[in-house]
């Protein structure tokens, strides 16, 4: 399952009321010291959501209120660095008198300032500049942006170039009013490599969500196998598993599409992400169906099947048993209760103009702020 896994982690845009964002020193990274406040994802965090608040806590010793998901962004890394997936934030914004009462951590924030979006473009590193600077530049109604490697894809697209000039990265540069430290940094507590190495990773999904002219669901059912309540039939939309350290969501469930289906279908827009935490977070979780550590599962819009391609289908016999078109009452018997719930938030997504559902367990994993 090693080419499966994929960092997660959760980052937080704070906005104060002359439209900047907050950026934070890292005394550690000697290289791309200019970073946004957050961090990693860790086992018994519920959802991204929660590791933004836990980060933030640690980091600067408030609880925020956070707005809704800006954009989530999946990184192949290069240089021995590990694939990642990154939500990102809008918070509550705050004024100089909340962060004047900030209390840093100063093993991992060594100061604060606001950057406007140019100056942060450039104080930023590369790929962290273009995953902060597309939030910040997108209208808030575009909904949750989604992005590979940091580049707008989806229906992200209609808001932003798909590969927009990059700003001259010139890092704390940039960032006037974030004070270097006068003493020498410290040297981090392990290398690069040895730190990807023992952070704890998730598994990813890419599932597409077909229907009929008629609004009816297309489900598939696997080939099934002996787990602790014997052989039950298990049914779900078509799409499987990321090769998270080759492909991208959309390329997977482009795969997933061909393999399962025989169909040459580019994905299109993506309707939900779903947060599916491991036994760490939920003790309700089942080991049994892949849950000992968390799953995201990306559903993209496949469309409308037509008669030509349903009479196409050729199921992989060691994977799948049989397909069925289904009417929401029967899709919501066949499916397991977060899988129906993710399903319903998928064809509720489509009648949106925005991007995808934010959801844990198939359930909208609401802002603690409202939209506007």
């Amino acid at each position: 399952m090693a080419g499966r896994e994929i960092l997660a982690a959760a980052g937080v845009l704070f906005p104060d009321a002359d439209g900047r964002v907050l950026v934070v020193r890292l005394p550690y990274d000697r290289k791309d010291p200019v970073a946004i406040p957050g961090g990693g994802w860790e086992p018994a965090d519920r959802s991204p959501r929660e590791t933004a608040l836990r980060e933030i806590r640690e980091e600067l010793g408030f609880t925020p209120r956070l707005g809704p998901l800006a954009g989530v962004d999946w990184a192949l890394l290069r240089n021995g660095d590990r694939p990642i997936v990154v939500y990102l934030y809008w918070a509550e914004p705050l004024t100089a008198e909340q962060a004047a009462a900030f209390r840093l951590d100063t093993a991992e924030v060594g100061g604060w300032t606001w950057l406007t979006t140019e100056q942060a473009g450039r104080a930023l590193p590369p790929r962290l500049s273009r995953r902060v600077t597309a939030c910040l530049r997108a209208p808030r109604d575009a909904g949750p942006l989604e992005l590979e490697d940091s580049r707008p894809v989806g229906h992200t697209l209609r808001w932003l170039p798909v590969d927009g000039p990059a700003p001259e990265y010139v890092g704390p540069a940039a960032a006037p009013g974030l004070a270097p430290s006068t003493e020498d940094p410290p040297e981090p507590p392990m290398d690069r490599e040895t730190y990807y190495a023992t952070r704890p990773r998730i598994r990813t999904k890419a599932r597409t969500l077909f229907t009929d002219a008629a609004g009816r669901v297309l489900l598939v059912r696997l080939r099934p196998w002996d787990g602790p309540r014997g052989r039950v039939p298990h049914w779900t939309l078509p799409g499987g598993g990321v090769e998270a350290g080759r492909e991208m969501p959309r390329a997977a469930a482009r795969r997933e599409i061909r393999e399962e289906l025989g169909w040459e279908v580019e994905p299109g827009s993506l309707l939900a992400l779903d947060w599916q935490p491991g036994t760490a977070a939920d003790p309700t979780a089942d080991p049994a169906t892949g849950r000992d550590t968390a799953v995201l599962v990306y559903v993209f819009d496949g469309g409308t099947v037509t008669e030509r391609m349903l009479d196409s289908i050729v199921l992989p016999e060691e994977e799948l048993v049989e397909w069925r078109l289904c009417d929401p009452a029967e899709a919501r018997a066949l499916l397991t209760g977060p899988s129906w719930d993710r399903t319903a938030a998928a064809l509720a997504a489509r009648e949106g103009a925005g991007g995808p559902a934010e959801l844990v367990r198939g359930q909208a994993a609401g802002p603690d702020l409202p939209r506007g």
